[in-house]
């Protein structure tokens, strides 16, 4: 924009009454800031009376379509300075203690030790100096705990080295039959089903042997058949037998047909913990 021609602050106050309708902005900061000095220079901001400088503010917040407050700080660095810019406040920084060397090292002595907790590596660090003689630990040596697990963090250690570690199984102890823990007290059973034996052509029986973990009180009882229609009757007449409550059993590897019988039979199980003997 070409202002050449205001001259006077009259001139500014007829321009700004001609253009009240008019948008004007002028697009870059570089170029907002330029012009604002150049103004307040210009018009000789500094001597002017309180309405003139009112309206060279109006002129400039059209111009470069600044809040009044903004521009009351630019006015009041220029008047300070007799110059105007983009601030710059100097950044807050804390000298650097470690440097990449020392993240070099770093890197390479958990390479070597296979990456060991925060305690044992400043260890290793301290006794690199001060026993083995070896300059180059000398910062690693004083450094705190915490600020080495920093330092595993930090990008010059992470690119020379990273640690991968595999994901760990977690055992649940889903659907898993082991023998009951009875802890001193009567009513867990171990169960077992052997067969006698075949005798020419024909099957033999099968003898059901229920023995209690704890007092070793046993009972045995023989069926024709292992199905639901021989074990059914015998199984409950076993476990009446015993003198006490019954808790829970257990049955080896080779008792299929009475373990899917008591996993199968619910009223079974229902009994068998309702029965109480004196």
């Amino acid at each position: 924009m070409n202002d050449r021609q205001l001259e006077t602050v009259k001139q500014v106050g007829e321009f700004l009454a001609g253009t009240e309708i008019v948008e004007l902005s002028i697009e870059s900061t570089e170029g907002r800031y330029a012009f604002i000095h150049a103004t307040l220079r210009k018009f000789r901001y500094g001597q002017l009376g309180k309405a003139e400088k009112g309206l060279i503010g109006h002129y400039l917040r059209k111009m470069t379509g600044y809040s009044r407050q903004q521009l009351t700080r630019l006015i009041g660095d220029y008047r300070k300075t007799q110059g105007l810019g983009r601030r710059r406040l100097p950044r807050s920084r804390f000298p650097r203690r470690y440097t990449e060397a020392d993240l070099r090292l770093l890197a390479h002595t958990d390479e070597v030790h296979g990456t060991l907790s925060g305690p044992t590596t400043k260890k290793i660090l301290e006794r690199e100096a001060e026993v083995y003689g070896h300059a180059n630990y000398a910062r690693l040596a004083g450094i705190s705990i915490a600020h080495l697990y920093n330092l595993r963090k930090a990008v010059g250690y992470t690119q020379r080295r990273r640690h991968w570690s595999k994901t760990r199984p977690t055992h649940v102890a889903i659907g898993e039959r082991r023998k009951p823990t009875p802890e001193g007290q009567p009513g867990y059973l171990r169960i077992d089903s052997v067969h006698q034996g075949d005798l020419d052509g024909h099957k033999g029986v099968y003898h059901i042997n229920a023995i209690d973990a704890i007092t070793q009180f046993e009972i045995v009882a023989s069926v024709e058949r292992i199905s639901e229609a021989f074990l059914l009757p015998s199984l409950e007449l076993v476990l009446k037998v015993f003198p006490f409550v019954i808790r829970g059993f257990h049955s080896d590897n080779g008792s299929e047909a009475v373990k899917k019988l008591f996993a199968g039979d619910r009223q079974l199980i229902m009994n068998m913990r309702s029965w109480h003997h004196e």
